[in-house]
């Protein structure tokens, strides 16, 4: 019998993280897990009366709005049991003004000291399927500053230096982490500022297995 799963990736926001770039590579990461994907460009996508029942929705749309009918409608779906996946600020930073969204996805974006610097990223999610078979690995990026639910169930962290900001040297921030909100699935990775970071194994892996668990 065929996979009939169906994932909706909705692709908008600010273009420096290249959402239509990203939106392409995610989507052929789902095709190849046998996903039926559908690509919308427009937030009310959210809106819509059959959102819930999607196996999984990635949202990839960073710094913007929505409006009330379309987040509650969107946590609906999530609550009821579709999954939520996505990545950097494309999940992590889309929608600052709506508290709903934050408490679904478990975090929102605050900072990035330095911005594109080399950091660590250190692997806590012992044999987690997410997270398997991959060790702590150095990373090219924004080494994202979050403000982060304490019920995430976090599968890798990174350290900040204080470098950029001495007064966070030290802390212990997480960058992968996997929670449920009503029914749902819900899996966030901070990775992913621009496409060609896909090409990182890592960065990769955590993100199409992460989509695949937050699927139903």
């Amino acid at each position: 019998m065929l996979n009939t799963r169906e994932a909706l990736i909705v692709w908008g926001g600010w273009s420096g993280h290249e959402p239509e770039q990203c939106a392409a590579v995610v989507a052929d990461l789902l095709r190849q897990a046998d996903f039926k994907v559908r690509i919308e460009t427009s937030t009310e996508a959210f809106a819509d009366p059959a959102l819930d029942q999607l196996s999984l929705i990635v949202p990839i749309f960073t710094m913007s709005k929505i409006s009330k009918e379309e987040v509650a409608n969107l946590t609906q779906a999530v609550q009821s049991g579709v999954g939520l996946a996505g990545f950097h600020g494309g999940m992590g930073d889309a929608f600052r003004e709506s508290v709903e969204y934050q408490f679904m996805t478990g975090g929102q974006w605050v900072a990035h000291p330095g911005n594109v610097i080399d950091y660590r990223v250190n692997i806590c999610g012992g044999d987690d399927p997410v997270v398997a078979g991959i060790g702590d690995f150095d990373y090219h990026s924004e080494q994202y500053y979050m403000h982060v639910d304490p019920s995430n169930q976090v599968l890798a962290t990174t350290t900040f230096s204080g470098a950029h900001a001495p007064w966070i040297d030290g802390t212990v921030m997480p960058v992968v982490w996997k929670r449920r909100h009503g029914a749902g699935r819900v899996f966030y990775s901070a990775l992913g500022h621009v496409a060609k970071e896909f090409a990182v194994p890592q960065m990769r892996t955590m993100l199409t297995r992460g989509m695949q668990w937050a699927a139903r």
